[in-house]
């Protein structure tokens, strides 16, 4: 994408009212006035709260949005120009219960009080392989901590990866914490039993990894 069309979309981004960018001193000074008003104050409602992490083109909220109307979702993401498309769809499609957060993913247990949100997904992470980067990795265990913080003592996480890497080392690690695994499977179209909400909505780069034959793996777990 071409610097002028990302300054474009982040210039329309300012004025979509579905679109939450705050600066990373107001999350860090505590001065966010949506954190634990997400619902009262974004969604105009006190349906559960989902959100989904590294939403990138904001498919999977908008879609799940449409498939359940009685649930808001929130789509987090640091690269605004991506999520930009989603935002747009929502908003020329009047869906009112699904919105967008430009942030840093490390900053959600500034950004939601303890107890706020009802599920978490994680589409398509960046498995980050290399040792070094770790600390980024999404489901380390610095990042599900502060899931676990946020989430209601009975709230789910979503994993759904194209990663054998991403989804062995998450199992692992949630087999060590000892952490409840609901579901789990390495080829989520290949077994039975899948959620609908995993089957029946696909990315575009999770239709092009089918194309090609690419497992899709899934987790969805709880904290004890």
């Amino acid at each position: 994408m071409g610097s002028k069309n990302k300054l474009r979309r982040f210039k329309e981004n300012e004025t979509f009212a579905n679109v939450v960018q705050p600066s990373r001193e107001e999350v860090l000074d505590d001065s966010l006035k949506l954190k634990g008003n997400w619902r009262k104050d974004f969604f105009k409602n006190e349906n559960p709260l989902v959100l989904e992490l590294g939403c990138g083109k904001g498919e999977y909220s908008v879609n799940l949005a449409k498939a359940h109307p009685e649930v808001n979702f929130l789509g987090i993401d640091i690269k605004g120009a991506r999520f930009w498309r989603g935002a747009k769809i929502a908003l020329e499609e009047n869906l009112k219960n699904v919105g967008f957060l430009r942030t840093q993913i490390e900053l959600v247990d500034n950004i939601f009080e303890e107890n706020e949100v009802d599920e978490i997904w994680i589409t398509f992470p960046d498995p980050q392989i290399k040792y070094k980067r770790t600390k980024h990795r999404l489901t380390n265990e610095d990042f599900l901590q502060k899931y676990k913080k946020i989430l209601k003592p009975d709230g789910v996480v979503h994993l759904k990866t194209d990663s054998e890497f991403m989804h062995g080392y998450t199992l692992g690690l949630l087999h060590g914490l000892d952490e409840e695994i609901e579901y789990a499977h390495h080829d989520v179209y290949g077994s039975q039993g899948a959620p609908d909400a995993v089957t029946n909505i696909q990315t575009f780069y999770e239709r092009q990894y089918l194309e090609i034959g690419k497992k899709i793996t899934y987790i969805r777990f709880k904290f004890r």
